[in-house]
């Protein structure tokens, strides 16, 4: 039987959810007009964690200052973030698709994976999930895209099509119509420096990728990553919707600042001490990890957040260091002050085989020291001294 699932992703979902608080509070609809969410409107440097349609059109983005944002729209309505309220909002989003299906993944506050294999009934899947879809909109007042497709990749790659309020499929036999065409960049996983790195190969779409011989492709982005670039690129995915019975355990260090971060040098600092300390708990406990997360918390309490999977199980620090740092690329503007940062890691496995980085790294063996003496002398309750990694860590290359 083909697989059905289904990837439901609540549109702008922080603007959404102070939406509906303003309506049923007598206010307009911010949806309709450039707005954003900050954690303190009334300071210039707070940062904006979320924005509406019309104004995303203008340029607003995630994680840029409020001061660039009324520069870009001077008329901007900023409402301050409400995390109690969007916890709320997040579990009763949650419930309505369990009611469709026990076999659910949150993947994140605003998005979770269904399997829907063995609940459609006879019904077509595209019905059903505009039933859900509309069952949201009706009860809650927010919309939500659901992406439907034969393994998670795809369900995931369809709710990002046309945006809001939409139901797409991409179902195997419509990958090369609907994904090939779009960017490399738009494929899962693939990151900023990854995706420049095939531009410079002249790889400029999916299709480029799912065409691409496999160890030609290897040969610019290193053989384990490859591999699962090309399955991804062809719409293969074999990952199971994981439960939260299933879920294995997670862990996350957060480190808060005396004082406010705004130097680069500083914080990379800072992350370093995060990222040795998180990665130590992995390597004591037994795991390796295939997914890495990051947050950082800014002056004004706002709230930004990240995660991405790595091409294989590690618990380097090195390599986990340098995932928190492709991330923060995304997420802070260099410039805006800083509270708090937080690395956790997740998807654990106890495989002993080796990780194969994009790039053979002939430096892995010395970070792997630099790991086991760091375990030791933590075990030996001393004080640890941070050696200093190169600023550039393995792997650097990968999305």
């Amino acid at each position: 039987m083909k697989r059905v699932i289904f990837h439901i992703d609540v549109n702008s979902a922080f603007l959404s959810w102070s939406a509906v608080k303003l309506l049923t509070e007598g206010g307009p609809d911010i949806r309709l007009v450039p707005s954003a969410v900050s954690g303190d409107p009334s300071d210039r440097r707070s940062i904006i964690t979320a924005a509406s349609i019309p104004a995303k059109k203008l340029g607003i983005k995630t994680a840029i200052p409020v001061s660039m944002a009324l520069r870009k729209c001077p008329n901007l309505v900023i409402v301050h973030s409400d995390w109690e309220w969007y916890r709320h909002c997040s579990t009763s989003f949650i419930d309505i698709c369990r009611l469709y299906s026990p076999v659910l993944q949150q993947f994140s506050i605003d998005e979770c994976f269904i399997d829907m294999t063995f609940r459609l009934y006879r019904k077509d899947a595209a019905e059903v999930a505009r039933a859900l879809k509309d069952e949201i909109k009706e009860k809650l007042g927010f919309t939500v895209n659901v992406g439907v497709g034969s393994n998670k990749l795809l369900a995931k790659m369809a709710s990002d099509f046309e945006k809001p309020d939409k139901v797409h499929t991409l179902w195997q036999d419509e990958v090369q119509e609907k994904m090939w065409p779009l960017p490399a960049g738009d494929l899962l996983w693939v990151g900023k420096k990854t995706r420049e790195r095939l531009s410079a190969y002249g790889i400029y779409t999916i299709g480029d990728i799912a065409r691409l011989p496999e160890n030609s492709l290897a040969r610019i982005v290193g053989k384990k990553f490859a591999a699962q670039m090309h399955d991804n690129a062809n719409g293969i995915d074999n990952e199971p919707i994981i439960t939260e019975f299933q879920e294995a355990k997670s862990i996350s260090v957060e480190r808060t600042f005396a004082k406010d971060i705004v130097n680069p040098e500083e914080l990379d600092r800072e992350m370093f001490k995060v990222a040795c300390t998180v990665a130590h708990r992995l390597r004591r406990q037994g795991f390796r990890c295939s997914c890495v997360s990051m947050f950082i918390k800014f002056t004004d309490f706002s709230v930004v957040q990240k995660q991405c999977q790595i091409s294989g199980p590690t618990d380097v620090t090195a390599l986990i260091l340098n995932e928190a740092r492709r991330m923060l690329s995304d997420m802070w503007d260099g410039t805006a002050p800083i509270r708090q940062v937080g690395i956790g890691l997740s998807k654990f496995t106890k495989e002993e085989t080796e990780q194969l980085m994009l790039f053979e790294d002939p430096k892995l063996s010395f970070y792997r020291e630099w790991d086991r003496k760091y375990d030791e002398q933590k075990a030996r309750s001393e004080d640890v001294k941070f050696l200093a990694y190169e600023r550039k860590s393995p792997g650097e290359t990968q999305g």
